[in-house]
């Protein structure tokens, strides 16, 4: 029942529930406090009724005592045993004489009222008095009652102020939610860049707006990146797969042509495995951005032998792939601690080293040379791809890691790449937390360098 409650009202209702019990201890407290003062007062007043009776017993022992004020209670009792002086109830007189002698200060509640009696003992000449003092409790009682009002109606009125009190902070100090509220339900309808209203004070609200922006920007860019994606995926699917669709119909009419139609259905194998290796490549680099993007945890590592094994297996299938001497492809490793780890597979690496070397032996048209270095040192490992190719543009360079950015025909011409190998290798290396980046050399040619720091 309570959860249905808005949080301002459960708020309120805990606050007014603690000053309730805090303010029932102090009404208690003040209550007994009272109630001792009340009965110190009457033993005090009753034992100042007795000072004059004593002061005139040890005085005067053989006269008889005054009789004392109208009002006030004394019973005097002599060495003999016979009251000198009788002013209090005969029920309480009943109830002292069974009472032992001596000096004691006690409450006696009988059935007509309730009384405080202070009793004194005074040595004489003649033997020991026995003096009683007795005021009745009711004008305490009262005393206390008219104190228990005024507390109840006081610290009433002082629950009901607080009550208000938190109701109005708490209103006040959710002002700001509502606003974020409000805020939240009309962000579609506003700037891409709007975002919740942040309060001057360094709060949890104040955070809480900080952290919900964040979390929008991510979200804004995220929505972004897949439009972007999705007109970009659709740009580029769209010419292989109307180039696929016309071989297939040039295929269809060669029926009667063996060898054309052998043709045609190569040609439409080459674009299919086209397509193929794009939406590998879309998926992939999606579901890195993805895990970058929401911060994952990252569980793959390998260790430095491992990489370095992977690197002479890339060596090989592009040597393979590309048709051209071992000698036009070389590397160079340098591995001083083989079980150094680092944060990312060895299949990643695998697809980085791919995507450069294919990239390496295109802008080199098959001529000149490509070198790959791999190097640890003291906290990262270092690894080298330069080309003898054509380089980039220095404007391109910039954009190079962008998805489908192609740098035109100044890198390669007549090149038929999706242009996501870039953006693969880059998002590949930031998951392991490293670097990589791009540079022409002199006098021609490119320099990829990769740096993947230690765990």
């Amino acid at each position: 029942m309570i959860r249905r409650l808005s949080i301002r009202v459960r708020i309120t209702l805990g606050s007014a529930l603690v000053a309730t019990a805090l303010l029932t201890v102090v009404g208690v407290a003040i209550h007994f406090q009272i109630m001792n003062i009340t009965a110190e007062s009457d033993q005090t007043l009753a034992s100042s009724d007795l000072e004059a009776y004593i002061s005139d017993i040890r005085t005067n022992p053989g006269e008889t005592p005054d009789a004392p004020a109208v009002g006030i209670l004394v019973l005097i009792k002599d060495p003999a045993g016979a009251f000198r002086v009788d002013t209090v109830p005969a029920e309480v007189r009943t109830a002292l004489q069974k009472h032992p002698s001596g000096d004691a200060s006690f409450v006696m509640r009988e059935p007509s009222a309730t009384f405080t009696v202070v009793g004194k003992s005074i040595a004489a000449p003649d033997g020991v008095w026995q003096l009683w003092a007795v005021r009745n409790a009711a004008t305490s009682a009262l005393t206390v009652s008219a104190v228990d009002r005024g507390l109840g109606v006081g610290l009433t009125a002082i629950l009901v102020l607080f009550t208000f009190a938190a109701w109005l902070l708490t209103t006040l100090a959710l002002r700001p939610v509502s606003r974020m509220r409000a805020t939240a339900e009309s962000l579609s309808e506003r700037p891409d860049d709007a975002e919740l209203p942040v309060g001057p004070a360094h709060d949890e609200l104040s955070a809480l707006a900080t952290t919900l922006n964040s979390f929008i920007r991510r979200v804004r860019t995220t929505a972004h990146r897949e439009r972007q994606m999705v007109s970009d995926a659709s740009h580029e699917l769209r010419t292989p797969i109307a180039v696929m669709s016309t071989q297939l119909e040039l295929a269809h009419a060669h029926f009667g042509d063996a060898a054309a139609l052998e043709s045609e259905i190569l040609a439409a194998q080459t674009s299919l495995s086209r397509l193929a290796s794009l939406a590998a490549n879309l998926l992939e680099l999606s579901r890195l951005e993805a895990a970058f993007d929401t911060k994952q945890p990252h569980y793959e590592s390998s260790t430095a032998a491992d990489l370095e094994t992977e690197l002479m297996g890339a060596i090989d299938r592009a040597r393979m792939l590309a048709g051209i001497d071992r000698e036009s492809i070389q590397f160079e490793a340098c591995v001083v601690s083989p079980e150094q780890k680092y944060l990312l597979s060895a299949a990643s690496f695998g697809r980085v080293l791919d995507n450069l070397l294919v990239n390496a032996v295109n802008a080199s048209h098959g001529t000149g040379e490509i070198t790959v270095t791999l190097h640890q040192e003291a906290s990262a490992l270092a690894v080298l791809v330069s080309d003898e190719g054509t380089g980039m543009p220095d404007d391109f360079l910039p954009h190079a890691f962008e998805r489908f950015s192609q740098p035109g025909p100044a890198r390669a011409p007549g090149q038929t790449g999706s242009g996501l190998g870039l953006a693969l290798v880059h998002a590949v290396i930031a998951r392991a937390e490293g670097s990589v980046t791009l540079a022409n050399r002199e006098p021609r040619g490119l320099v990829v360098s990769i740096l993947i720091p230690n765990i």
